[in-house]
């Protein structure tokens, strides 16, 4: 079948189940033809489509925010929330603005989550002017430290992703920075399996960038 069958095939769907199929179909042509159409399906009462969709986007990758940023639907919330996914999954900076805006006060845990660990994989190094990058990294930073004080743990752990993957980008400053504040948060963090992600951030950036942290009297349970 070609492309263009396989969009027909999307919007003549029957079923729920049908435009499920028929959006997995499409997506794994992997065209930038696709692309309207599966930003179409995102705005249908459909989760499991929209999930399909939102990795078929993110497969197509920067074209796609753009086309997102362009036509951004403030009304259909739904809608709004499967991009946000689509921009984390992407990672371009074009965004950044609606990632941290998202992962510190949308009402969706979900949203929050996703938009937090999205923050953690920015292609810095498309932001030309350094001065620019620096000011957004450290405005990121400070999302995902507020982040740590979101009241669904989700939340938290999403932010903890986030962050090891920013302090990879870091200057030594605010590596160092970022990583005293874990160590702090695990001491104070509630639940195991937030605090089992944040030792393991910490010795993943320990052993990535010989920082300094003590692991051994950093409990877990």
């Amino acid at each position: 079948m070609t492309v263009s069958d396989l969009i027909t095939a999307v919007n003549n769907a029957d079923s729920a189940q049908g435009l499920i199929d028929a959006v997995e179909d499409l997506v794994a042509h992997v065209d930038q033809t696709a692309m309207t159409t599966l930003v179409d399906v995102l705005k249908f009462n459909n989760p499991g489509a929209a999930v399909a969709a939102v990795d078929g986007l993110i497969q197509l990758g920067k074209p796609v925010v753009s086309y997102l940023l362009e036509n951004l639907d403030g009304y259909n919330y739904g809608a709004r929330a499967w991009m946000i996914r689509v921009f984390a999954g992407v990672g371009d900076p074009r965004a950044l603005d609606l990632l941290v805006e998202a992962a510190n006060t949308d009402f969706s845990l979900s949203v929050r989550r996703a938009a937090t660990k999205g923050l953690g994989s920015i292609l810095w190094q498309d932001i030309a002017d350094e001065n620019e990058r620096f000011q957004w990294q450290r405005k990121v930073l400070d999302c995902l430290l507020l982040a740590l004080e979101d009241g669904e743990w989700v939340v938290r752990y999403g932010a903890i992703a986030g962050l090891e993957g920013l302090v990879k980008s870091l200057s030594d400053e605010r590596q160092r920075e970022a990583c005293d504040y874990l160590q702090k948060f695990i001491t104070i963090e509630d639940e195991i399996v937030v605090r089992a992600r944040c030792w393991q951030a910490l010795r993943q950036l320990s052993l990535a960038y010989g920082l300094n942290v003590d692991l051994e009297n950093l409990a877990i349970g």
